[in-house]
């Protein structure tokens, strides 16, 4: 017999916090949904969770959650159910199966989700275009515009037409780097004077990004990008300051005072971001203020222009022109991290919102936005 799980207190909308996923990205997800875990108010929401696993399997788990941040969660198999969304003529379900006959033993109406994941299969499109049919609001950009802010190509063709300053690139595919890497090393070469950058088109978390500084090693970084991606940029170096901006809202966004990170790297790579710890960050960042207002207009703008919703982290580059900061941007990330060392939470906590603050705005702007599209 199927169990129906309800809603105790009826007044508390049942969240489904998502971790895990298919991703390079997966252990950054493990960190950033343990604390939105830890701090999402549990006396508003009811709050149950599913677990993706690297190969894309789906259970709903109920154990603790320090299990989730060192990975043993899926290991917990008294507190693991194989679970699937699913939807329903008054929208959409959490389905949890039998591990031993496969019956559906629990079926979950799910108001909102809250995907707290990175990468690709995460936050480009493919999940979002699942909760879409399974009619699920979720937190965070919609189906087509978390693909194309995901696709750094695509991203930085749209935003060509709109006066938005960028770092010159090239693009090349897998196969043309795979069949000749020195030929393809001359040919991305041509985009500007080394050392160069080069970056999987659809990757975050500064996964395979190398830079490079001579064609052998521009070689060698077309190669390591090209395991994680078909498409791979090409960048010129952009020498200035290194500024994120938080973005937050649905039709009338806003953003953030900017922050600044000071890379204790070579450049701000994975493990600077996420394991060695010696990056520093300021907030605000050490710009003029001016220059700080011009950012948060222009983050709206892209925020806007690629259809985002809920949030995003726009980062860009600050650097000294003729006396004067230019800015130059850099990427979007429509579903930033939730760390104790990630920027988007902290630059909101310094204009006065909350951790906890924060959670319950984006999942009132996903409840907000599913009553709009009914």
């Amino acid at each position: 017999m199927i169990r129906k799980e309800r809603n105790i207190a009826m007044n508390r909308p049942k969240i489904c916090c998502l971790f895990g996923g298919r991703s390079e990205e997966y252990e950054v997800s493990l960190v950033s949904c343990s604390c939105v875990l830890r701090e999402i108010d549990r006396e508003k929401w009811d709050v149950v969770t599913v677990g993706v696993t690297k190969q894309g399997m789906l259970y709903r788990y109920d154990g603790e959650i320090s299990a989730i941040e060192t990975d043993a969660w899926r290991l917990d198999k008294a507190h693991l159910r194989p679970a699937a969304f699913v939807p329903g003529e008054d929208g959409g379900y959490l389905l949890s199966f039998d591990g031993k006959t496969g019956a559906v033993a629990a079926r979950e109406k799910i108001d909102a989700a809250f995907p707290v994941m990175h990468g690709t299969f995460c936050e480009d499109g493919r999940l979002q275009g699942y909760l879409d049919l399974c009619k699920i609001p979720y937190v965070g950009a919609p189906c087509a515009a978390s693909a194309v802010a995901m696709d750094k190509v695509f991203t930085k063709r749209i935003l060509q037409g709109s006066g938005i300053r960028q770092a010159a690139y090239t693009v090349l595919g897998r196969a043309e780097i795979e069949a000749d890497p020195a030929a393809a090393a001359e040919k991305a070469a041509r985009v500007a004077a080394f050392p160069l950058f080069v970056k999987p088109a659809n990757a975050g978390s500064s996964v395979g990004v190398c830079k490079a500084k001579d064609l052998p090693s521009l070689a060698r970084a077309l190669c390591e990008a090209a395991r994680y991606d078909e498409k791979v940029l090409t960048e010129e170096t952009i020498t200035g300051r290194e500024i994120e901006v938080a973005v937050l809202g649905g039709a009338k966004p806003m953003a953030a005072t900017p922050g600044e990170i000071e890379p204790g790297a070579e450049f701000y790579d994975y493990l600077d971001k996420y394991k060695n710890g010696k990056s520093r960050a300021y907030i605000p960042a050490r710009i003029r203020p001016q220059t700080a207002q011009k950012l948060r207009e222009q983050a709206v703008l892209i925020f806007r222009l690629l259809g985002c919703r809920g949030l995003s982290r726009v980062d860009f580059f600050v650097r000294e022109r003729d006396g004067e900061e230019e800015i130059v941007f850099n990427e979007i990330n429509t579903l930033p991290g939730f760390t104790p060392i990630s920027m988007y939470p902290k630059m909101m906590q310094h204009d006065g919102l909350s951790y906890s603050a924060l959670i319950d705005r984006l999942l009132c702007l996903a409840l907000e936005d599913a009553k709009e599209r009914t």
